[in-house]
């Protein structure tokens, strides 16, 4: 491929919907994590980050060495514009590193009452080529969201004809949008809301079936399977075992897609990317993903995976067999503590004894074991852990660290 180059250390980029998923990705490896606050952000399905939350948050990735962007990224309303300068100053003050923003009026208002904070284009303005790549620059971007759409080459050619100075960002794993780098009018439009104001049901995702005018009371299903079609249904992005081929097209920061996802998503596709990643830099020209990074992202509910369209549109393959998720592992508890032999443990999830466990560790290794007791808050041992959120330990004679994430096989 012409115009490949590698780069010295590409940043890996985690999703974070509030401060404990913030927490798990600092923990398991990301250099960088991107988030929303509780309103001009472009997932409101997550909590979110209130000015205090957010100002907590970035104290603690900037003492692990983490940057923090504020995603600011929906379409404002005139009223909305209005009460943005106030709300830009206070995140401002946090200490945030970047603003992700979609809309030029709001471009404006950072570059006036946070002049010293970098801005980031979002992949919802669509960057597709160099020109427009070039004018970000020119408006005071650091940094371009790439749009979704573009193959190896394309990105390739982007940076070659453009400044060092700016860097390109492209996602590598998570969800995909049916619509071009997310604009889409579909959830509005059937529903009433909006998916550019972060509000997205996501009907892309349901089972289609085709209506006759003359008909209206027989459904011809479109697709394959009697319970109808999933015609826009995108299968999910998984960039791994190709990551080097990323990285030297020019791109500086790694996105994984997910603030609205689970602590446990955050954490398991960052410590499978930051292994792929430490790979790829230990040896950029021998890369071969991992074994256990593949092994890693089937153990997170996902979608099938699919490389996008990274190798080109032929390749950018859509289920329209099957929706919803593949979910072969649960998380039962997150390890607070391990002490002589013993972890200590808040539970997730109901889990029996006798049930084979894993912890996953923030290193991204994985223990296997299988407790033969477990002991309440009290100390007294019981057969299960049936309430939410119970204190409860086990166990270990390997040392489970904080922040370690235990989980099951389900059982088919």
């Amino acid at each position: 491929m012409e115009g490949l180059r590698v780069l010295n250390k590409p940043e890996l980029l985690s999703p974070a919907g509030d401060l404990e998923r913030l927490r798990f990705a600092v923990r398991y490896g990301a250099d960088a994590v991107y988030i929303g606050a509780t309103e001009f952000g472009m997932r409101s399905a997550p909590k979110n980050f209130t000015v205090d939350q957010m100002r907590d948050g970035v104290l603690f990735a900037h003492e692990h060495g983490c940057r923090v962007y504020l995603t600011l990224n929906t379409v404002p309303t005139n009223e909305e514009v209005a009460r943005m300068p106030d709300f830009v100053r206070q995140a401002a003050s946090t200490g945030i590193d970047a603003f992700i923003v979609a809309d030029l009026g709001v471009l404006a208002i950072v570059k006036k009452y946070a002049p010293d904070v970098e801005i980031h284009l979002s992949t919802q303005v669509g960057i597709s080529n160099y020109m427009a790549a070039n004018m970000a620059y020119e408006l005071g971007a650091k940094r371009v969201v790439l749009a979704r759409e573009l193959s190896l080459q394309e990105i390739a050619v982007i940076r070659d004809h453009t400044p060092e100075k700016l860097e390109l960002e492209a996602f590598v794993h998570g969800a995909m949008c049916m619509s071009y780098s997310g604009r889409c009018l579909l959830s509005h439009y059937l529903t009433g809301r909006d998916a550019n104001r972060g509000e997205c049901t996501q009907p892309c995702r349901w089972a289609w079936n085709l209506v006759e005018e003359h008909r209206p009371d027989r459904h011809f299903p479109i697709g394959e399977t009697e319970e109808g079609s999933y015609i826009l249904n995108a299968d999910d992005l998984c960039t791994a075992p190709f990551l080097d081929l990323i990285c030297e097209a020019g791109v500086d920061s790694l996105k994984i897609e997910g603030r609205a996802k689970t602590f446990y998503y955050v954490a398991s596709t960052t410590a499978a990317y930051r292994k792929a990643l430490d790979a790829y830099l230990r040896s950029s020209q021998k890369f071969i993903c991992p074994e256990e990074v593949l092994e890693e992202l089937t153990k997170i509910s996902h979608r099938r995976y699919s490389p996008g369209f990274y190798f080109g549109k032929e390749d950018a393959i859509q289920n329209v067999k099957a929706g919803g998720y593949i979910r072969d592992w649960e998380v039962v508890a997150v390890v607070d503590d391990w002490k002589d032999g013993t972890a200590f443990c808040t539970q997730r999830g109901k889990w029996n004894l006798g049930d084979p466990l894993e912890a996953l560790t923030p290193s991204g290794d994985v223990v296997r074991f299988c407790p033969d007791w477990i002991c309440d808050q009290e100390g007294q041992q019981i057969d299960s852990t049936p309430h939410a959120m119970m204190r409860f330990s086990i166990p270990s004679a390997i040392q489970i660290p904080t922040y370690s994430i235990l989980r099951r096989k389900i059982a088919t």
